[in-house]
This record gives structure tokens, C-alpha cells and sequence, in this order.
């Protein structure tokens, strides 16, 4: 792809995102499409991104892969990692070749390259002059990333914290309420899919994308489509029916 091309694709990925902004948007969504997004247009395979809570406690708040979202799991599990790193830090964190820091992440390296990457990278996400969250960037070849990936990805992490701190001013008195409120939209959501899995037969990850397929297909939430499946006995039987029919009628990805 050359030059132009890519910063077409740019151009209009951040200008998708953006209007998603300024429209009625579900945050579950949305940053699940940008860490996407990242995969799609950085050079690395998959993207995930963390998020604290009121007490600086991190959670995964989305993922590209069953395989991201378990070794984002892992970095929390055992308190090492990239993301963990810049977090803690406030600055990126970018390792091109896993082999040069076994001794730095003793636990995590090993579980990264088992997953099947050799570099990993993490972005701050601030507001306030608060760091509240990394995006993570995970490559399955060893090199860096260049002036022009780190400048999109900075630009899509601060598209997430405007997600999540949109529309009012960004003081830590606004922020961490929203965080809360963001983090519990992921919690139905991962009930919602461990629901399915045992109802419909499906994996976790088909569960998610039957959700989000759902979701775009009805012109609704993905978090109130989760909800509604949790909370709503009167409409539970006829949700559960639509999602098998759309599970049958198409292959799912992972």
C-alpha cells in the first residue's frame, strides 16, 4: 500500500470514529472497532485495551481476539507487561523484539510468545492529566513500530478516551464515575456472551459476534441487547431465537 493509500485509510477510519462521537454511540462497540482498527491499519496483528478503575485496578475493555483478550487477562493475572508498564509509567512502551526482555517480564514473555507474538507496544490513554487506561498493540514478527504507526496510534488511543469522557469537561471528578459506568456495560456484555455459550452451544468469541451482528442489524446497543437477554424474562425467549437464527444462517469468525 503506498502512501497515500494508507493515509486515505487513516483519514477515514479516525473520521468514522469521530462522527461516532458526535452521534448516539455504544462505548462497548465502539472500542471494540477501534482496537480493530488498529490491527487493520498499524503493524501488528492484534490490539487490546485496558482499563482502571476508581481504585487503579486494570480491566480489558476490548479485545481483536479471544487470543488478545487472554493474554491482556494474563498481564493483570500476573501484575507484568506492557500494558501494565505504561500505565503505571504515563509513557508508551514499545519492545521490537520479545527475546530482549525476558528478564524485564519473566511471567508475560513466555505467555506472549506462546500466543504466537514477538513484539508488543502500549499507548497511554489520559484525560485530566490522568493516565486511566493502555492500549496494547501486539505483533507476531519482531520490529518497532515507525514515527507514522506511533502517530495513529496515539490518535486512536486519545478517540477512546473521548469515548469514555465525551461531553463533559475532563476533571477526575467526571472521569472516574464514567469509568465505573463503562466497566459495567463490559461486565453485562461478558455475561451476555458467557449466557450464550451455554445456550446456543457457541463459543465465547462467536457469543460476542453474535451480539454485535445482532446489535448493528436491529439499529440497537450491544450493551442494551446484553442486558435485555440478562434482565428481561418476557422478551429473554424471543432475543435467545433471533440470536440462533443468526448463529445458523452464517459461519461466525472467531
Amino acid at each position: 500500500m503506498n502512501d497515500d493509500a494508507r493515509e486515505a485509510q487513516v483519514l477515514e477510519a479516525v473520521v468514522t470514529l469521530v462522527d461516532s462521537l458526535l452521534d448516539d454511540f455504544d462505548v462497548v462497540e465502539l472500542l471494540t472497532d477501534l482496537t480493530e482498527r488498529c490491527a487493520t491499519l498499524l503493524d501488528v496483528a492484534s490490539a487490546g485495551l485496558l482499563l482502571a478503575d476508581s481504585r487503579r485496578q486494570l480491566h480489558v475493555m476490548a479485545a481483536t481476539s479471544e487470543r488478545t483478550e487472554e493474554l491482556e487477562l494474563f498481564q493483570l493475572q500476573a501484575d507484568e507487561g506492557p500494558c501494565l508498564d505504561c500505565y503505571l509509567s504515563g509513557r508508551p512502551v514499545s519492545i521490537a523484539d520479545l527475546g530482549d526482555a525476558d528478564g524485564r517480564w519473566p511471567q508475560f514473555v513466555p505467555a506472549a510468545r506462546e500466543a504466537g507474538f514477538a513484539s508488543v507496544h502500549a499507548l497511554p490513554m489520559r484525560a485530566a492529566g490522568s493516565v486511566f487506561g493502555a492500549l496494547g498493540l501486539f505483533g507476531t514478527r519482531s520490529g518497532g513500530l515507525n514515527d507514522a504507526d506511533l502517530l495513529v496510534g496515539r490518535t486512536l488511543a486519545h478517540v477512546a478516551s473521548v469515548a469514555i469522557v465525551q461531553e463533559h469537561a475532563p476533571t477526575p471528578d467526571v472521569v472516574f464515575p464514567h469509568l465505573r459506568s463503562v466497566l459495567a456495560s463490559r461486565t453485562v456484555v461478558e455475561q451476555a456472551k458467557g449466557f450464550l455459550r451455554e445456550r446456543l452451544d457457541v463459543t465465547v468469541g462467536e457469543a460476542f459476534q453474535l451480539l454485535r451482528r445482532y446489535a448493528r442489524e436491529s439499529g440497537r446497543h450491544l450493551t442494551d441487547i446484553a442486558r435485555e437477554l440478562l434482565s428481561e424474562r418476557a422478551t429473554r425467549p424471543a432475543l435467545v431465537d433471533a440470536l440462533a437464527r443468526l448463529a445458523s444462517a452464517d459461519d461466525l469468525p472467531d
